[in-house]
């Protein structure tokens, strides 16, 4: 006889509207241009993803200057770049296409106006991710604080107006604590107009808040670079299931575990193919009799455009 569980499914989960808008991108340049076409950086930050690009003729690269054949397409992943590349590319001649997705974009214009408009400015993110490599690319060096904890904010000291910026993949939580010690310390700090964070990140964490209290072992699907889906292993431990881990490529699913289990939660990452959601409860189909309830806390309706290039 086998061990009865419940799987309680997050909604939304996966991909959102910038990664399935970069993905799109690379399809659609291969469609147009033929291979290869190069990709500075892993396009979205899943294996699973890039492997399948490669097989298409998507040659990855992490820097410009191992790009071999100047006179073929280059695309700039969806966690943006530095200002100093889309230049570099210009001076070598390369014709390249953004895949920067839009709410990442939209940081970078405010950083700009921000300088512009005399600021000091603060941005909360995680050191050497891309998209805060990105950010931070945007203006002169030294122009942008970064601050990854509550700690930080104790050691900045600014003469000038402050305003802050966040990381687009971070926890609301974790940032609503950073964001409340800058405005005790800084009451006239300015903030963006509208929220940083993006909402697909928001969403994924309320789903799995919702769920997790209710879960004896919590799995998120996504890979370990992949900082939305970190920040969902975390959402789950702090909402109430310790025993929370991140099902990345290559790592198999602790069965031994989950068959000790009579409820468990899942999600996934922005970046992570819907597949391995399903291949994930299949293999527990195997070892256990499966009854699956999803969680549905918002629907997704947002899809962003594709570049002009490639319409």
């Amino acid at each position: 006889m086998k061990n009865e569980i419940k799987i309680y499914l997050a909604a939304p989960r996966g991909f959102c509207a910038g990664v399935d808008r970069a993905i799109e991108i690379v399809k659609k340049a291969l469609d147009k241009y033929g291979s290869p076409v190069y990709v500075r950086h892993e396009i979205v930050h899943n294996k699973n993803v890039v492997e399948s690009l490669k097989k298409l003729g998507a040659v990855f690269v992490e820097e410009l200057s191992e790009i071999k054949d100047a006179s073929r397409p280059v695309i700039f992943s969806a966690h943006g770049v530095p200002k100093k590349i889309p230049e570099e590319a210009k001076l070598k001649n390369i014709f390249y296409v953004d895949a920067t997705c839009p709410l990442v974009s939209k940081v970078h214009r405010e950083t700009e106006q921000l300088f512009k408009r005399g600021f000091d400015i603060v941005l909360i993110g995680h050191k050497n991710h891309p998209e805060v490599i990105g950010t931070m690319g945007q203006l002169p060096e030294g122009s942008i604080k970064l601050i990854e904890t509550v700690q930080d904010v104790k050691n900045l000291s600014f003469s000038k107006p402050v305003a802050y910026v966040t990381q687009t993949t971070l926890s609301v939580d974790d940032t609503k604590e950073i964001i409340e010690v800058l405005k005790k310390k800084y009451p006239d700090i300015k903030g963006p107009i509208k929220e940083d964070i993006c909402y697909a990140t928001t969403n994924r964490q309320i789903a799995v808040k919702k769920i997790a209290p209710n879960c004896e072992m919590f799995f998120v699907i996504g890979s370990r670079n992949s900082s939305n889906s970190a920040r969902l292993v975390e959402v789950a431990k702090k909402s109430g299931c310790k025993n929370s881990e991140l099902i990345f490529y290559g790592k198999k699913a602790p069965i031994d575990k989950i068959k000790n289990c009579k409820t468990i939660g899942l999600s996934s990452g922005a970046s992570a193919p819907e597949e391995l959601v399903q291949n994930f409860i299949s293999e527990i189909k195997e070892n256990m009799k499966v009854s699956i309830e999803e969680i549905v806390t918002a629907n997704e309706r947002v899809v962003f455009k594709l570049p002009k290039e490639l319409n």
